[in-house]
């Protein structure tokens, strides 16, 4: 079996690529796999860690102004959109692939249009609750479109496919048990248990809000926090301390710049704060764990707020959207979940009513059936 998947610039398209590359190496051992990424995006390093071959594509996406700069890079881009297209259609005839597999960002468009031109089965997977424009560009080109959350569909074209698979997920955090966590972390069941995290770099607005929660933690011992302030977030045990909070003599705080043993921390607590990836909220959906979510506001079609709203449509989770974000609300919003033991059930309930925990299967029953409708 031949694998071509194409996905690339963040880490949100490229692990689940990975992840399905994966799952088809276990079922098949013998598979080749080849991956397409943009010459400059982190998927060069990610995928070649993982062992797997590369080629490049040069590809950027469109400038939604109107300034002369942006003019001149759109008109780049479109230059750029047909050479890499040419190029795609190369390394895809050199292949031969059975299948050609798009996660999403720029560069799986050029790569799956060429394969879908040359009459290759194709899928694509988005992970998130409002796709991108890529894949929405996709879907009606594609023999399946797979999804991690069914409220996405409707954004899409309605002539294509659609399967609902869910996002790939961490067998780690999958298989790791709440006691046995504990056990690891050296905590107890004195006092509810808070993780909070604003991804690898940090997030400013996260890290000064949690800051006066901490503090407070710090006085009255309510809570126990494991904080990740991230790589941006240095700053951070500074600002405690001009809080009057003394590291070192608090026990019930655990504050870090990353979180190493993910698996450990959210099968420990019992609320988690941080921002709306997908990834991470299908994580805090297969751990049952309510959310406390501050979408980003940066990223592409505000699609962090869409994956935010499926949770809290559902009542599984809380949202606060950063240009309401201060310390204050954080700290009614955190005890008004954690103070009420009824609230915490039902959220803890339909969080896990959300989760899809055997994506992978799903995922390759997906193909499956796409191959064989193929042949067919």
């Amino acid at each position: 079996m031949k694998v071509l998947l194409a996905g690339g610039g963040t880490a949100g398209h490229i692990n689940p690529a990975l992840a399905i590359a994966g799952t088809i190496k276990e079922k098949h051992p013998d598979a080749e796999f080849l991956f397409i990424g943009n010459k400059t995006g982190m998927e060069q390093r990610l995928v070649s860690q993982a062992g797997y071959p590369i080629e490049s594509v040069v590809i950027s996406g469109f400038k939604r102004g109107f300034t002369p700069k942006d003019v001149v890079e759109n008109i780049k881009t479109v230059h750029r959109s047909f050479a890499s297209r040419r190029r795609a259609k190369r390394i895809i005839r050199d292949f031969d692939p059975d299948v050609c597999i798009g996660t999403g960002g720029y560069v799986s468009g050029p790569v799956i249009l060429a394969a879908a031109d040359l009459g290759y089965p194709t899928l694509i997977h988005e992970q998130n609750a409002y796709p991108g424009i890529t894949n929405k560009m996709l879907a009606k080109h594609v023999n399946k479109v797979m999804l991690a959350i069914a409220d996405a569909e409707r954004h899409f074209d309605p002539k294509a496919s659609f399967v609902v698979t869910g996002n790939p997920i961490r067998p780690a955090i999958l298989t790791t048990k709440h006691k046995e966590a504990k056990r690891r972390l050296g905590l107890d069941d004195s006092r509810p248990i808070i993780l909070s995290f604003g991804g690898s770099l940090g997030a400013k607005c996260i890290n000064e809000a949690m800051a006066d929660l901490i503090a407070r933690s710090a006085q009255d011992g309510r809570y126990y926090h494991i904080h990740a302030y991230g790589q941006q977030g240095t700053w951070m045990p500074d600002l405690l301390r001009e809080k009057g909070v003394e590291l070192p003599k608090c026990e019930n705080l655990d504050i870090r710049q990353y979180i190493d043993n993910m698996n450990d921390c959210l099968a420990a607590c019992d609320l988690v704060v941080s921002r709306a990836g997908a990834i991470t909220l299908s994580e805090i959906q297969a751990k049952g764990r309510p959310a406390v979510l501050i979408p980003s506001p940066f990223v592409t079609e505000n699609h962090q707020y869409h994956n935010a709203m499926s949770m809290a449509n559902r009542r599984a989770a809380l949202v606060i959207e950063q240009k309401d974000l201060t310390g204050e609300k954080l700290i009614e919003t955190v005890d008004s979940i954690l103070t009420d033991p009824a609230v915490l059930d039902e959220f803890r309930h339909n969080a896990q009513e959300m989760a899809i925990t055997d994506a992978n299967e799903r995922i390759y029953h997906a193909i499956e059936e796409v191959l064989r409708t193929v042949k067919e």
